[in-house]
């Protein structure tokens, strides 16, 4: 098979985009405007390196990144392929401390690393806030605009999702922006990934509405009947396995034909450390896809902040219903963020956090590696393991034992019979992990 004709443009030195994710980007077009197909062979390493005139070592990692997020596939001594044909939708534009709970440290998939040394930004911030005039009426419902240019920004630089401010609405947390969807959208059952997030299929039947299963990793066969799709594609809570490319579009498809807004759920994808950040689905169609984000697994849960990027009908319907109830995230909640987004807190905690969780995960692998199958790629801030049920119910109990909380992968079940267990690394100290780790195996080992 010999390599197809690959036309990218010159790469852009003084661009903050760094080169292998414009090379990535530049590919990723080309087959989602068809000029690469299905099976296409990328070109060598070398020659295209030759041809852009950078390093092997860039459009390797470039390569990387493109096999990680589905639209490429790797072959031992033939190269790089496409592996997803280029069946693209539209892309509009924008409109411009360890954790503890009864007495256990909680080792699951919520909880994040944020270093001690970064304190001194956190409390800045509560500085700043205490020394505000706090707004004499009824917030915004969109949130502070001030908040909302800023999530934008950090949206197109980190997600690949370019917006304007006023696309943005901060939510109380993820389930908070799934509340008022539903409670905006027409009748119909929400579709959910099985095993998938508990907190959306309790929100979901609380709102009075079906709960479908759909298989994580995999395009649904039909949203008929449903308003709505709860997907986690960058990183399926809590297999860890990303939708394809292909998958991607495939359910964009399916959505569009029954009608069903996508609701993607982006809660940890800057913690990806192998490669960089998978896209978000968003970028995709913007008029399909409500995209969700979240400051609880980079900053603390109990700030209970995130943002809401919703189709522009989508918008206008929840921010009037907001409006209605006087519904919006706390001020000095929102003002704290803004000091912390903008003195680069945020960036800062999220990069000490990846590298801790480089460095927890291997250690995860090589210790639970002999006892159970990876359900998806350590990458991130947890790991799902699927083993036999006696197993793991054998696992979690000798966690417990030791002072652990660590959750069955069947906690995550509906109608999926997976087994196994989901271990998180940010809620605990290195030693925790180690004592953590010793439990599991011995568990295993009996069970």
């Amino acid at each position: 098979m010999t390599a197809a004709s690959v036309p990218l443009r010159a790469l852009d030195r003084s661009d903050a985009v760094p080169l292998p994710a414009q090379v990535a980007g530049q590919l990723r077009a080309l087959v989602l405007d068809g000029t690469l197909g299905l099976e296409d062979r990328l070109p060598g390493t070398r020659t295209l390196a030759a041809e852009l005139g950078v390093s092997r070592a860039v459009v390797q990692q470039a390569y990387d990144q493109l096999v990680a997020e589905g639209w490429a596939r790797a072959h031992r001594g033939a190269g790089t392929v496409v592996a997803s044909a280029g069946l693209a939708p539209p892309v509009r534009p924008g409109h411009p401390s360890p954790r503890q709970r009864g007495g256990l440290v909680g080792m699951g998939t919520g909880t994040p690393w944020v270093d001690p040394r970064h304190r001194a930004g956190w409390r800045r911030a509560w500085r700043e806030v205490s020394a505000a005039r706090p707004p004499t009426g009824y917030d915004d419902p969109r949130g502070l605009p001030e908040l909302r240019e800023a999530i934008a920004e950090r949206l197109a630089r980190t997600r690949g999702l370019v917006v304007g401010a006023d696309e943005v609405m901060t939510t109380v947390g993820t389930t908070d922006a799934l509340r008022h969807l539903l409670l905006t959208l027409p009748a119909g059952a929400v579709a959910v990934e099985d095993p998938g997030y508990r907190a959306v299929v309790a929100l979901a039947r609380a709102t009075g509405r079906e709960v479908r299963d759909l298989e994580p990793g995999r395009a649904p066969v039909t949203l008929r009947g449903c308003a709505a799709a709860y997907l986690t594609p960058a990183h399926q809570h809590p297999l860890g396995l990303v939708l394809p490319a292909g998958e991607r579009l495939a359910t964009l498809e399916v959505a569009r034909a029954a009608g069903a807004l996508v609701v993607e759920d982006d809660y940890d994808s800057e913690f990806r450390w192998d490669v960089a950040p998978v896209p978000a689905m968003a970028a995709l169609d913007r008029e399909q896809v409500a995209y969700v984000g979240t400051a609880s697994k980079s900053v603390a849960p109990s700030l209970r902040l995130g943002w809401l990027v919703a189709p522009p009908a989508v918008h206008e319907r929840v921010v009037a219903l907001r409006e209605a109830t006087h519904d919006a995230v706390p001020w000095p909640v929102q003002r704290a963020f803004v000091s912390l987004l903008r003195d680069g807190y945020v960036d800062r905690v999220v990069r000490s956090g990846r590298r801790v969780y480089a460095r927890r995960l291997p250690r995860v692998v090589e210790a639970l590696a002999p006892h159970g199958e990876l359900a998806g790629p350590p990458a991130g801030m947890y790991a799902a393991w699927r083993m036999p049920a006696q197993r793991a119910l054998a696992a979690r109990d000798a966690a417990r034992e030791a002072g652990f909380d660590v959750p069955l992968l069947a906690d995550y079940c509906r109608t999926a019979t997976a087994t196994g267990i989901v271990l998180g690394v940010g809620g605990c100290t290195d030693e925790q992990l180690e004592r953590a780790l010793a439990a599991l195996v011995a568990g295993c080992e009996r069970g």
